[in-house]
């Protein structure tokens, strides 16, 4: 009988901000959203404290670009089971948003029956359907540009893109290559900024530090290719952090632009009534 793989110590590791009251907002645990060959795939709802089904909230979902198979075996758990993952959702329903964290075997497919399960099932989970943000990070981040694509996804309003790995672009192949070496997907293959919508607002977070390998040259290709096209994006520059800094990088820098994020959907996807955070 194989052993169950330990927990990796980065999965332990918790967004290095908080909010009073992200530790008291509810939790849907393992809410089956597709059933497959393999077995149920479920997601986590996070819900803010004064949620009604009536309310029709927007939601934020934290887009993933590897299968839980072969993220299992190495770091010991599913994604929606990191505390990155768990605290960033919290933090999102803190602020007024759904937050919805789930698991995937074939990422591709999965984030689309994910959305269609979301949005088919709104009423009950008290969700706004036409009022989608994604959020996304690191080898994720192709993934959650492929549903940007899709020229029938006018209901998603906005994106974040942390320390994200994105679309190759002039002739480079890094993307691609990283790809196969690290297991995610790479559905946008082949497609370019001009696929994105003209009115997708998008932030981009760049980690200055980051260790991965020419993963700030595709970052720096795409900023200066979606400006080029004028697209609505802010773009972010955390010139002392390494990858990962939601996490890795306690400082004042890191928690100001975590709250850049919030505040950025909360803009976006919450009505003007209410207030971004200070």
């Amino acid at each position: 009988m194989s052993q169950k793989t330990q927990r990796n110590e980065i999965t332990k590791k918790r967004v290095v901000y908080n909010l009073p009251a992200a530790d008291a907002v509810r939790i849907d645990r393992d809410v089956e959203y597709r059933r497959t060959d393999a077995g149920a795939l479920t997601m986590d709802v996070y819900f803010p404290l004064e949620w009604t089904v009536e309310s029709r909230t927007p939601a934020v979902i934290f887009v993933a670009g590897y299968s839980d198979v072969g993220f299992q075996r190495i770091l010991g758990c599913r994604l929606k089971e990191m505390e990155s993952y768990i605290s960033w959702a919290q933090l999102m329903a803190a602020s007024g948003l759904i937050a919805i964290t789930y698991s995937a075997i074939e990422p591709e497919p999965d984030a689309d029956a994910l959305l269609q399960y979301v949005r088919r099932n709104a009423g009950s989970l008290g969700i706004d359907e036409d009022r989608i943000g994604l959020w996304a990070c690191s080898g994720n981040a192709p993934n959650a540009l492929s549903l940007l694509m899709h020229e029938t996804r006018e209901y998603l309003k906005c994106a974040v893109l942390c320390y994200g790995v994105m679309m190759d672009l002039d002739g480079y192949t890094f993307t691609a290559d990283s790809a196969k070496q690290f297991g995610f997907v790479y559905p946008c293959r082949g497609k370019s900024v001009d696929d994105l919508p003209q009115d997708m607002p998008l932030l981009v977070v760049r980690a200055g530090r980051d260790e991965m390998p020419h993963l700030n040259e595709t970052l720096d290709r795409f900023v200066a290719k979606a400006l080029s096209r004028n697209l609505p994006i802010t773009f972010t520059n955390h010139a002392t952090a390494p990858h990962a800094f939601d996490v890795m990088d306690d400082s004042e820098t890191s928690r100001q632009i975590i709250r850049q994020i919030l505040a950025f959907m909360q803009a976006h996807l919450l009505d003007s009534r209410i207030a971004p955070l200070s």
